[in-house]
Parts: structure tokens; C-alpha cells; sequence
């Protein structure tokens, strides 16, 4: 585990946020390959990545500092500032749905005001988000964070006490949530492009997403230690976290668009048909 790679006075390059910034650099790269690939406006494309970037650190850090209130209530600046009270440079605390939810928004608001088709768009980006999941994730394992509950499977593993995860649970075996966030991620990106070998409809890889990362996410959070201001209502003994909720209704969304995308291009079809 590696959280900090370099230390230059107060300027600290964590593991964390280099691997963010490659999952954003690869993802824009391959989103604007498959824009181009549809025909979509290239500089459009760059400024929407540009939006998309900033949309989603904004919304994952409002996510974050909402059920953790208690870490900025005395220096409310440290939510926005990068540089920190406790002299430290950099925004520590993210969470990934908020950039999720808040990215796709910010996406379909600037489609609709440059006209362009939002799920063919919505398409080109879709395996992009996947892979950034992938890459991330494995930041969050060398940082030590979204750590997983104790374990005394093979696969457990002990953090050093100075990190998140060890300083909770010191010399304790841990589920690496964060990996199996990462393979999970690297296989959804692997199955979007599988299945984009054949043409599809527009708007089906970007629902195939709504369906596929909701499975993935809640299926790690059954592993994974959340702190009670994370978590919803018990069910049966089961504890539903914030973010498996946000799943369920993501995965509705999903299948809803799946469905409807796909009855709707088989109309069309039928009309071009009996109209020829």
C-alpha cells in the first residue's frame, strides 16, 4: 500500500489522485475515439469532457462532505480549498456516486443545449466510466480507503495502522473491497466493448451501465465498512447502505431505458418499413 508517492514541502502526490487522473485521461481519450467513430462534434466533445470532469470532482466532494459534516463544521473553507487547515495541499474525500449522478446531469444539460443526440454521446462515453472505475479503485487499495469489513478468508488484507483502514482496524484482516470494485469495473468495461462488436441502439451501452455498475456496486458494499451517517434502515438484520440504495434506484433507471430505448427503435423501424 502506497497513499503518499511524493512529499515536495507541503505538496503531497497521493497514489489516489494520480490514478484519478488517469482514469480521466484514458476515459477522455477513449470517449472521444468512439464520439468521432458516431460522428459527433469533436470540440464539443473536448468541452463536454472538460464539464464532466469538473461536474464530477464538485458533485463527488458535495456527496462526501454532506454525511461527513463533522470533518469541515470547523473549517468550512477545507471543502473547497486546496489548500487544507491542516496544511496539507490537496481535496481529500470523495464519493463516487455523487460525481456519477452529478456528471451524467451535467452531460445531458449541455447535449440539450447544443442539440446533439444524447444517448448516441451517452454511448460513446459509457465503457470510458467503467474503466475509470477500474482505475481508481486500485487507487482507493494503496490509499487504504472505502476499505472492506473484517475477514478471515485467504483473500484478507492487513493495513498499515497509519492508513484509514488500519487506524479503524488495526492488525486486522480486511475484505479489499477496493479490488473487487476494480475487477468488477475492469470486466463491465470488458463487456461493453464485447458487446459492442454488433451495432446496437442508440442508448444501449449507456443503459447496459445503469444495470451493470448498480449489480457491481451493491454487490461490494455487502463486504465493504460504511460508518453509520453511510447507511439507510436495517432490513431483516441487513444494514442497506447509501450507496446500495442509490444502486437499486440507478439499476430501475437502467432497465427502464433499456427497455423503452429498445421499443421505441423498433417502432421507428415498423414505420420506416410500412412507409416503404
Amino acid at each position: 500500500m502506497y497513499p503518499i508517492l511524493l512529499e515536495i514541502g507541503p505538496l503531497t502526490i497521493r497514489s489516489y489522485g494520480l490514478l484519478l487522473a488517469v482514469s480521466f485521461i484514458l476515459g477522455i481519450i477513449l470517449a472521444l475515439k468512439r464520439s468521432k467513430q458516431r460522428g459527433l462534434n469533436q470540440n464539443l466533445m473536448i468541452n463536454m469532457c472538460l464539464l464532466i470532469m469538473l461536474g464530477g470532482i464538485i458533485g463527488a466532494r458535495i456527496m462526501y462532505v454532506i454525511p461527513h459534516w463533522n470533518e469541515f463544521s470547523a473549517n468550512p473553507l477545507d471543502i473547497i480549498s486546496p489548500f487544507q487547515s491542516s496544511g496539507t495541499i490537496g481535496l481529500t474525500g470523495l464519493t463516487m456516486y455523487g460525481g456519477f449522478i452529478t456528471a451524467i446531469l451535467v452531460s445531458i444539460l449541455y447535449l440539450r443545449w447544443h442539440k446533439l443526440s444524447v444517448w448516441k454521446t451517452c454511448d460513446a462515453f459509457a465503457p470510458s466510466i467503467a474503466l475509470g472505475i477500474g482505475i481508481s479503485r486500485v487507487g482507493c487499495f494503496l490509499n487504504g480507503c472505502c476499505f472492506g469489513l473484517p475477514t478471515d478468508s485467504t483473500v484478507g488484507v492487513v493495513f498499515p495502522v497509519l492508513s484509514a483502514a488500519g487506524s479503524f482496524y488495526p492488525d486486522t484482516a480486511l475484505h479489499p473491497a477496493q479490488l473487487y470494485n476494480a475487477v468488477l469495473g475492469f470486466l463491465l468495461f470488458g463487456l461493453l466493448l464485447w458487446v459492442g462488436r454488433k451495432p446496437r441502439f442508440d442508448g444501449f451501452f449507456f443503459a447496459v451501465l445503469l444495470i451493470g455498475e448498480p449489480i457491481t456496486r451493491f454487490t461490494v458494499d455487502i463486504f465493504r465498512y460504511y460508518e453509520a451517517s453511510m447507511t439507510l434502515t436495517d432490513f431483516g438484520g441487513y444494514v442497506l447502505s447509501v450507496n446500495q440504495g442509490i444502486s437499486i434506484m440507478l439499476f430501475l433507471v437502467g432497465v427502464t431505458l433499456l427497455v423503452s430505448l429498445r421499443q421505441r427503435t423498433k417502432q421507428r423501424s415498423q414505420r420506416k418499413h410500412s412507409g416503404n
